[in-house]
């Protein structure tokens, strides 16, 4: 099977549905003629044209309203922002005309479109433009919202937020652009709400997504050496949630850390906990432990940026910790 980067795998799910329906149309900032800010729409003015790959003024609220419009009226956007920091400016087309139109209007609109780009932190990018918005998207009904970890999944998950009838917020990293991975070259697409078990294991299960994930497998390579056996699941999507696997796997491993780039006060990984301990308590051999973030704006200075941000050793701490090691 061949290796692609993150960012070719992305262009590929684009560049296929485009070809398989007109009405799908790329727009944002330097998405045309710079072939994308991270070149994740690399050759797709070349292949479309300027109708179909439109660059967009610094002006997310403006395009933002446009594609909703756009959906309203038969189209298939896709949105994408620079980093999903500058989604705020257009955060109301969002929240209040995306995610509700369909019930505002008794069923007679669906909108189906994606807004994509980059979430979380990025190197030293600092306070504004560090931050990580899964869950503030997550909760609100309405919303889909895609997080992937490597090029495979973004691929399959893309093909289906851009085929699906409601909004789907879907959520990258600029540090995952050039990761590199096997895609298959034919045709597929993987489900929304389904969570992927990516290794198996006994001892304690950690549920995490997105780039961050990659700090979960180094913590179980090292926790390996000393005997311990971690079994980590790979949410991809963040809503909705796929509790089910979740719980299926705290049932085999009675043990459970979650890892999340966010700010820990009202997160993902907060309501996961609110899922298993009100769904399978009486599994659980230990509390809970989850790892996110330290309650701080981002901070510019590298030092202080590592010991912001979780890392591996972060997550052996905790599982040893809910193992009483």
């Amino acid at each position: 099977m061949r290796t692609i980067q993150f960012r070719e795998a992305i262009a590929e799910a684009m560049s296929e549905e485009m070809r398989r329906d007109e009405s799908i149309y790329l727009m944002g900032e330097e998405v045309a003629e710079y072939n994308g800010a991270y070149k994740a729409s690399k050759g797709m003015l070349d292949e479309f044209g300027p109708d179909r790959v439109l660059d967009t003024p610094i002006s997310e609220l403006g395009f933002a309203g446009v594609g909703v419009g756009s959906a309203m009226n038969g189209n298939r956007p896709i949105i994408e922002f620079m980093t999903f920091n500058f989604s705020l400016v257009g955060i109301d087309q969002i929240i209040n005309n995306a995610a509700k139109m369909r019930q505002m209007s008794g069923g007679q609109f669906n909108i189906p479109i994606v807004f994509r780009g980059p979430t979380a932190s990025a190197g030293q990018l600092a306070a504004t433009h560090s931050q990580a918005f899964e869950s503030w998207y997550a909760n609100c009904p309405g919303l889909k919202v895609v997080v992937p970890s490597n090029p495979y999944d973004a691929k399959g998950l893309l093909k289906s937020a851009i085929r699906d009838n409601d909004p789907v917020i879907f959520m990258e990293s600029e540090q995952m652009y050039g990761d590199k991975g096997e895609v298959p070259e034919g045709e597929y697409t993987l489900p929304l709400g389904v969570a992927e078990v990516k290794q198996e294991g006994k001892d304690v299960t950690i549920v995490s997504f997105g780039k961050i994930i990659k700090e979960a497998f180094k913590a179980a390579d090292a926790l390996e050496k000393e005997g311990i056996s971690c079994e980590i699941i790979d949410l991809r999507t963040v809503r909705p949630l796929d509790c089910d696997t979740i719980l299926k796997s705290v049932k085999k491993t009675n043990r459970l850390v979650i890892l999340e780039e966010a700010w820990p006060f009202g997160n993902v990984s907060t309501e996961i906990t609110y899922q298993v301990q009100s769904q399978a308590f009486d599994y659980l051999d230990a509390p809970i432990e989850k790892i996110n973030t330290a309650d701080t704006p981002a901070p510019y200075s590298p030092v202080l940026l590592a010991e912001w941000l979780p890392n591996y050793e972060d997550v052996i701490k905790a599982v040893k910790k809910v193992l009483y090691k």
